[in-house]
């Protein structure tokens, strides 16, 4: 073996397990698309961490049509049905399955169905919305890692990886088996030992894990991260309007309200509040004809706002799928005017371009539920300014300051992950990348006089 050979043996890449032809690919993706998807029908097993509105369902789809065997997609309840649509928009057969029953070649499930299904029924298994497997305690993680790390084909798509959440990177690493979590964190991090218990990425290692994450995903926040034209794929205006209420609501020995500290506190605020934030966001959306969805946080806030708001349509947890299901179809269908719901019930992966009209009736402390919940409406293909209404009383603390901080960190370290892997998924996805073993040298070469041929300087 040449000393070449033996050093490139040693980096740190994750193979192609899969088409070593790629057929022709459906002419209705876009040049950027069309190029991710052949990526991975090649890696075989893959993660497609890319921005709403850039097609991640077609690029599922489209991978799952070439991919040998039957393939089993698990998506969020009501991304489901939605994936089935498109589907037939793309020309590719896709069935809903909730009992663990194979239906053709692509079969649909939701996430609660998980343990239903039998990985050995399957060549290749899709997770879309795969943010899920983040903690990686968490029951989903445990079980798809684990149990359906037997499929042949695998793929991830995400729009929200935590950038700045390590462990995150590493369940997806495990999942398409590039590398088991904790060699990730041996391998590229440390310990930063103190009250932060944070894993600290190697300094010398950063541009090698960043190699090696790009051996197996692919990151987008828009086309040119990749080398192509953003053309139709220009976001329009976000108006955030934030609404503060007066409390009168003051604790007992207390003339004034007074601002909450802690998390039971700001709990206590948003409910004996929820009235006067009700009344707040009813006068703006009764005084509009327009489509608006509303987020809630707790049931009463639900109940209240759809009394007050004439036509509005809840939904909440304790509903059946059927009605769910119904419900989003007639909101989209633009049947019913106003939706009130929870971000864990149609935060995630569901295309509302026909509403770009948002409320959030309070907030939590998760900034990826209010970024999930507005890219619902703020994504690609949206052809309006989008208005989105945070109502909060003045007692909730800072709790919007704190959305508003995560907000900056995480755009920050998105920036910074894109930034990283830019050239090399550039490379990786045009199919132009060129491996060579970088030499560097510090000292210059001293070369003996008696080297010199006669006539040499």
């Amino acid at each position: 073996m040449e000393y070449e050979e033996w050093l490139l043996s040693k980096k740190v890449t994750d193979p192609c397990t899969g088409l070593t032809k790629i057929p022709e690919l459906n002419p209705m993706l876009f040049p950027f698309q069309h190029d991710v998807v052949s990526w991975a029908l090649k890696r075989g097993r893959a993660c497609i961490f890319s921005d709403c509105g850039t097609g991640k369902t077609a690029m599922q789809l489209e991978w799952a049509k070439h991919v040998p065997g039957d393939v089993l997609i698990f998506a969020p309840l009501a991304v489901s049905e939605q994936t089935v649509r498109e589907g037939e928009k793309f020309g590719v057969r896709v069935e809903y399955s909730g009992d663990g029953t194979k239906r053709g070649k692509v079969t649909i499930t939701n996430y609660e169905r998980l343990e239903k299904f039998n990985p050995k029924d399957f060549n290749a298994v899709i997770l879309d919305e795969s943010s899920i497997i983040k903690s990686y305690t968490g029951k989903y993680r445990t079980e798809l890692v684990e149990k359906w790390s037997t499929v042949t084909y695998r793929l991830a798509c995400t729009a929200t990886p935590a950038p700045n959440d390590f462990m995150e990177l590493g369940n997806h690493a495990e999942f398409v088996g590039a590398m088991k979590r904790t060699e990730m964190l041996s391998m590229f991090f440390i310990h930063d030992g103190g009250e932060t218990s944070k894993w600290v990425l190697h300094g010398h290692a950063e541009s090698r894990f960043w190699e090696w994450v790009c051996s197996w995903a692919v990151m987008i926040q828009k086309p040119s991260d990749l080398g192509y034209s953003d053309e139709g794929f220009i976001l329009p205006k976000l108006n955030i309007n934030q609404i503060t209420v007066e409390s009168l609501d003051a604790p007992e020995g207390f003339l004034f309200a007074m601002e909450a500290q802690t998390l039971g506190e700001r709990q206590k605020a948003r409910r004996v509040s929820i009235e006067a934030r009700s009344k707040e966001l009813a006068k703006i959306v009764n005084a509009s004809t327009e489509q608006w969805v509303i987020w809630v946080n707790l049931n009463d806030e639900g109940d209240t706002i759809t009394d007050m708001i004439p036509g509005a349509v809840q939904v909440s947890g304790a509903d059946s799928n059927e009605k769910k299901i119904k419900s989003i179809h007639d909101f989209l269908a633009g049947t019913t005017r106003v939706l009130v719901s929870k971000v864990s019930i149609f935060g995630y992966g569901i295309n509302m371009q026909c509403c770009h009209n948002t409320a959030f009736l309070g907030l939590s402390d998760s900034y990826e539920d209010f970024y999930q919940a507005v890219r619902r409406h703020w994504r690609f293909g949206q052809k309006n300014e989008v208005n989105c209404y945070i109502i909060t009383a003045d007692t909730e603390g800072a709790v919007v300051h704190n959305i508003r901080r995560k907000e900056k960190d995480a755009e920050r370290m998105a920036r910074e992950m894109v930034k990283n892997m830019q050239a090399l998924n550039e490379q990786n996805i045009k199919g132009i990348v060129r491996t060579k073993t970088g030499y560097d040298p510090k000292v210059e070469m001293f070369i003996p006089e008696w080297l010199y041929t006669k006539g040499e300087e």
